[in-house]
């Protein structure tokens, strides 16, 4: 029975986000634009420069985007969160409040270098629900592929 009702709490809030009436309750729409909170720094100041300054090794070849998506898919469970289309419409019981990250939205993906992706990968989001995943989760490297993946919503 409870199954039941998460699954009909996530309908109601997928369509509350659809129809554009989710504003008041702090979700961030299409419609509405970006959300101010999600474009804050997630990095600590004094660690931002060496952040952005790290590089994704890997090109954005299709092999390489392919085996992020199988881990987004798979090992890291990126997709109970995030959905399989990135916009932060996952699976997850009960959820209330602010959605996960919305990779299509392009003004984040603008906002945010690959290296502070891969800061976030490894200590978490502060001030979110997002939980570090390196090394727990995702080698470094996987991380990276993950995060071709990740940069593919937004093209």
């Amino acid at each position: 029975m409870a199954g039941f009702f998460f699954h009909r709490a996530g309908f109601a809030r997928r369509l509350l986000v659809t129809m554009g009436l989710a504003g008041g309750l702090g979700w961030t729409t299409p419609a509405m634009g970006t959300d101010e909170a999600v474009l804050k720094p997630r990095v600590p100041t004094d660690q931002m420069e060496e952040a952005r300054g790290w590089k994704n090794p890997f090109e954005a070849t299709e092999d390489n985007i392919d085996k992020g998506k199988a881990l987004f898919q798979g090992k890291a469970f990126c997709v109970t969160c995030h959905g399989r289309d990135g916009k932060g419409f996952g699976d997850i019981p009960g959820l209330v409040g602010k959605l996960p990250r919305n990779f299509t939205d392009k003004l984040w993906q603008a906002a945010r270098t690959d290296g502070e992706l891969l800061w976030i990968l490894k200590h978490g989001s502060p001030g979110t629900d997002m939980a570090s995943f390196i090394p727990l989760v995702l080698t470094e490297e996987e991380a990276w592929q993950v995060l071709l993946y990740v940069r593919s919503f937004g093209r």
